[in-house]
């Protein structure tokens, strides 16, 4: 795969890509019944995301007689952390904190997932601040 590159993608572009990054190698066919059985869509609207994410640069398509294979051409942690990223970039720096607390507390996590969280929040603390500066107006405090 290539080096990650900032790439818009849909909300139902993310739902195809899933399936190309979980099978690693995807026919139109294939993706086409998953999101047929998962989100209802037609064939039609699955060949027109896969279209858009090769034009993207997020897929390869590879011809392979009549059918193409879709191979993912961006890597889904740093895909995962690019989108997060961009979405927390919005909010108040302020708020970010109660914004995480809340996605932990509506999220399913693994044992391993929290010792991870617990570890890291543990080293972080060590250098926090007691309070972090709001950013949406220079000057001002939220």
């Amino acid at each position: 795969m290539e080096a990650q590159t900032e790439i818009e993608i849909s909300d139902a572009e993310w739902e195809v890509m899933r399936v190309a990054w979980t099978l690693g190698n995807v026919t139109s066919s294939q993706v086409a019944e998953i999101m047929a059985d998962k989100m209802g869509w037609k064939t039609a609207t699955v060949k027109t995301l896969l279209g858009r994410l090769v034009k993207k640069g997020a897929l390869r398509a590879e011809k392979n007689g009549r059918a193409f294979n879709y191979y993912p051409m961006v890597e889904e942690q740093p895909s995962m952390d690019e989108a997060v990223g961009t979405l927390f970039g919005h909010l108040c720096q302020m708020r970010v904190g109660q914004t995480l607390v809340d996605l932990v507390n509506q999220t399913e996590l693994s044992r391993t997932d929290i010792a991870t969280l617990q570890a890291v929040l543990t080293e972080k603390a060590k250098h926090a601040p007691a309070m972090v500066d709001c950013d949406c107006v220079p000057g001002t405090r939220c």
